[in-house]
């Protein structure tokens, strides 16, 4: 058994484990220089929290053990396919590599639907389920301002 198979199962029991505890059925692992850095669940009803996906609490956990909010040189190996919310974690994190076992048709047949975000997040903002109000003369454009002056940026 190959080593993404090997992670990919230890995810999938992770998920599996997650459910045991209240938790729902996703599982996540990030890998370095193949080890496990950092492993979770999905926490979302335990934690009162819409954004504690597995992946989520993966990348977070990571970030302090790596001391970096930078993990382009990890993996992420999860149970299921990510949701928009995980894929935009993964893109800001850096990590270049996901494994993963389900796919979205297997999350929806499960009852855990994502189509509704993908189809909406295409659309112009004006046209979207949910009501999207920009007030562009409120002053954010001054913090960018302020943003460019700087010498050292931290790289996002």
């Amino acid at each position: 058994m190959g080593k993404d198979r090997i992670f990919l199962s230890k995810a999938i029991e992770i998920a599996s484990n997650g459910i045991n505890v209240g938790g729902g059925p996703f599982g996540a692992i990030i890998v370095k220089d193949n080890k496990i850095i950092s492993e979770a669940c999905n926490r979302v009803v335990l934690n009162n929290d819409p954004t504690a996906h597995a992946e989520i609490l993966a990348i977070r956990q990571a970030s302090l053990v790596l001391k970096s909010h930078e993990l382009n040189d990890c993996t992420l190996y999860t149970s299921c396919e990510p949701c928009p919310m995980c894929l935009g974690a993964i893109y800001w994190s850096g990590i270049k590599k996901v494994v993963y076992s389900c796919d979205r048709a297997d999350a929806e047949e499960a009852g855990f639907s994502d189509k509704l975000i993908y189809d909406d997040i295409m659309l112009d903002p004006s046209k979207r389920k949910i009501s999207f109000i920009r007030i562009s003369d409120s002053g954010g454009k001054e913090v960018f301002r302020k943003w460019d002056k700087l010498e050292n940026k931290i790289r996002y």
